[in-house]
């Protein structure tokens, strides 16, 4: 996969500060801000109501679907709210998914609702966003009006002395003639310098809010970090156990094919070397020597077998040994480098020495290289490991390779593997895995 080409940064001849108040991203925040007002309202009159009115029908069966129902609508003011975030501030919020329901039918909806933690944390959104959607509009339409209206100053001023018999804006008065209007020439500078200020600073300022109600979103709206633990770990559970699966399915698939198919044969071929043995005892032991190599090789076949479920020399040496025997087993000279100051632990040890077996398989069937080097070590509470070839790259897990499927077996122990292969080479796979001793 070619490496995408980088453009160069575009050269603005305007300063970042006169261009910030016409960029689109200022905008989209002025909208934003301007919204929280009315949806405030919306949100603050249908959440107190719906509670108010459900608190005071507790004495009755009704409360309950009441509260729910009111419960269920923050939930749904969540949606529009997350989707207003993601179209106008690009804060791209996940949603915290259905209430976990864990009785069935109308009342186990109900119970889902009151206890999950989401729905109290989208009412409390709700409540909040009046009083802040009053202080967001308030703030972003007197500094995008003052801004503009001050930087335009010279243009509109001649009305004051036209229609309002004036000289200029008046800034000071006291009812007994001392008056102070903004009508000589330095003034109406004056003034467009301060508007000038205040319409540059307008988008920094209407940022800093905008940051305010990404954290509102991200905090409230948001799933839980248990919940999305909890998620996490039921994906890496599911992922878990289709590799198990699949790695019975091979086994099964090995046995059937190999060893168990030859040792069919190999009692086939015994039975008719008994019924040969008086007959034409030659032909028999000719059949017996031929049994014979059938058994050295669906030993080996049992052999090589036991290894890809779990080598014995991981077991009883550790990696150092373990990785050492993949590499003399590579059709490509490999260096192997192990700097480990203890053992990490056995499951640990085992996802490692399987990646490695996966990557140095890669580099014989695909990379075409003459050389690589296998790299092991402890950093921190993490244990490293680098595979690097000097063959052709192009290998991405993003193209659904074998790649891909060491990238989810990691993950489900909370590893992570980095590849950077660009086209003509060289190849670097690093994974990081937990030591978890």
């Amino acid at each position: 996969m070619a490496t995408p080409y980088r453009q160069a940064p575009r050269r603005h001849l305007a300063p970042l500060a006169l261009r910030a108040p016409l960029q689109g991203r200022a905008w989209r925040e002025y909208l934003y801000l301007l919204l929280n007002l009315p949806i405030g309202i919306a949100t603050f009159v249908y959440t107190v109501t719906m509670l108010s009115l459900g608190v005071g029908l507790l004495i009755t069966f009704l409360g309950v679907p009441v509260l729910a129902l009111a419960l269920a609508g923050c939930r749904g003011i969540g949606v529009v709210e997350r989707a207003r975030a993601r179209a106008l501030l690009h804060e791209d919020v996940p949603g915290p998914g259905r209430a976990g329901q864990k009785k069935p039918g109308l009342l186990g909806w109900f119970v889902a609702l009151f206890r999950s933690g989401t729905s109290w944390r989208h009412v409390i959104y709700t409540l909040i966003m009046l009083p802040w959607g009053i202080f967001t509009f308030t703030m972003t339409v007197v500094f995008w009006s003052l801004g503009w209206s001050m930087l335009t100053y010279p243009l509109w001023q001649w009305t004051y002395p036209r229609y309002l018999d004036q000289p200029g804006m008046q800034v000071f008065g006291d009812g007994e003639g001392n008056n102070w209007y903004l009508d000589t020439a330095v003034e109406i500078v004056g003034t467009t310098v301060v508007g000038l200020l205040i319409w540059m600073a307008t988008p920094w300022m209407a940022h800093g809010l905008a940051t305010v109600d990404r954290a509102l979103v991200r905090g409230l709206l948001s799933p839980s970090a248990l919940a999305e633990r909890v998620q996490e770990l039921e994906s890496d559970r599911g992922t878990v156990v289709d590799t198990a699966a699949a790695d019975l399915r091979r086994i099964e698939r090995d046995l059937h094919d190999g060893a168990q198919a030859r040792l069919v044969a190999l009692a086939m071929d015994l039975g008719l070397a008994k019924e040969k043995l008086r007959e034409d005892p030659e032909a028999a032991a000719r059949m017996v020597d031929e049994a014979h190599g059938e058994v050295k090789t669906a030993l080996q076949e049992l052999r090589d077998l036991a290894r890809g479920i779990h080598p014995a020399v991981l077991t009883d040496r550790g990696l150092d040994a373990a990785l050492s025997a993949l590499a003399a087993r590579c059709t490509v000279p490999v260096h192997v480098t192990v700097d480990l100051p203890t053992r990490p632990a056995p499951a640990i040890e085992g996802i490692a020495y399987f990646t490695v077996a996966e990557l140095l398989t890669n580099i014989s069937k695909h990379s075409h290289a003459t050389s690589a080097s296998v790299d092991v070590w402890r950093s921190d509470d993490h244990l490293m490991l680098q595979v690097t070839d000097d063959g052709r790259g192009g290998a991405d897990p993003s193209r659904g390779s074998g790649l891909a499927g060491l990238t989810e077996r990691l993950d489900a122990v909370d590893g992570v593997l980095v590849a950077q292969s660009p086209v003509g080479g060289p190849t670097t796979i690093t994974a990081e895995l937990p030591w978890r001793t």
